[in-house]
């Protein structure tokens, strides 16, 4: 494929400013047809981003002869049958993350792609950013040796939709979500370090509802182990107090540690014998670009983007053992 001509299925704010954009600043990439289930909704998304057609029906979308990718930006609820629908179509999918809101969806969407042989990609982007490269480069480089241990820590409090209990977010509504805002926000963590350390084949959690605001679980506790044995656990809290706010990748080596955020990129710590060093790296404006070129690039023949429905069915498998869905 040398030029890349995408269909968005959805619509919604992610497509604004984390990623939309970013399609048209790739060499060889534009966006032809956006979808949604509003017409007045695509309309308006189409006419202010000067995309040139829209569609109400994802099937139309797909069919569209000029649309050779297709981007899925919908709850992960329709994850697995959008992307189905494409891959079947012929036409390759960049899937917002997770993949699916169940295991067991990823592995339809790994067999379909398997069996057709068109790839499937998904938006694990903070693998591409220059904050988390810096954070592999250190690795690499064994700044802090082997690495022993690694600890997830994360709190944040209710949000102010969390109180409205008539009209709560999608993202803790278990039937559209797959989990509560552990499943939203634990799957770019989780693939980071799988991404880092190899797969995690051994894992546990448990997960409660601590504060009573919605019916998915609020408070989340898990340990895990990687292929080569090393250790991690995790904590995750979305009803803690403001005092407790914590958004933290503590990587233990046998020289020293790292230390790290994933969605407020403070700066990262680095600490040995030398002392300690805070490093502050600055990420593109459009935080998907990075990794949207590379599957660009792929579809090219120009690259290979290995965030896959592959490596992303192993993020979910994690997940749904850690709140016991599998």
């Amino acid at each position: 494929m040398k030029n890349i001509y995408w269909g968005f299925i959805g619509c919604g704010e992610v497509t604004e400013r984390k990623s939309g954009p970013a399609f048209g600043q790739v060499e060889g990439s534009s966006v032809v047809a956006v979808m949604s289930r509003s017409k007045e909704k695509a309309a308006s998304y189409a006419e202010r981003h000067n995309i040139p057609r829209y569609y109400t029906d994802a099937q139309s979308l797909i069919n569209d002869p000029q649309v050779n990718a297709v981007y899925i930006a919908t709850p992960p609820s329709s994850h697995a049958t959008y992307a189905i629908m494409a891959l079947k179509a012929g036409k390759p999918v960049y899937v917002e993350k997770p993949l699916a809101a169940s295991y067991r969806d990823c592995q339809r969407v790994m067999r379909i792609s398997a069996e057709t042989g068109v790839p499937c990609f998904v938006a694990y982007y903070r693998r591409n950013l220059p904050y988390f490269n810096k954070v592999r480069s250190l690795l690499s480089e064994g700044a802090i040796g082997k690495v022993i241990n690694v600890q997830i820590r994360f709190s944040v409090p209710p949000r102010d939709l969390d109180y409205n209990s008539t009209n709560l977010p999608w993202r803790v509504q278990r039937d559209i979500a797959g989990g509560g805002y552990f499943y939203d926000l634990a799957p770019h963590q989780l693939d980071l370090l799988q991404e880092f350390f190899g797969p995690i084949v051994y894992v546990s959690g448990f997960s409660a509802n601590r504060g009573g605001l919605y019916q998915t679980e609020d408070t989340v506790s898990a340990s895990f182990a990687f292929q080569d044995g090393m250790p991690g656990s995790g904590s995750w809290c979305f009803v803690g107090h403001e005092s407790a706010r914590t958004d933290q990748i503590e990587l233990i080596g046998e020289k020293g540690r790292i230390c790290f955020s994933v969605f407020t990129y403070t700066p990262i710590i680095l600490q040995t014998s030398n002392g300690c060093e805070e490093i502050a790296i600055q990420n593109p404006q459009h935080v998907q670009l990075p990794m949207i070129e590379q599957v660009v690039k792929h579809l090219q023949g120009k690259a290979t983007c290995t965030s896959d429905c592959i490596s992303a069915t192993s993020v979910n498998w994690v997940m749904d053992r850690i709140l016991g869905k599998i």
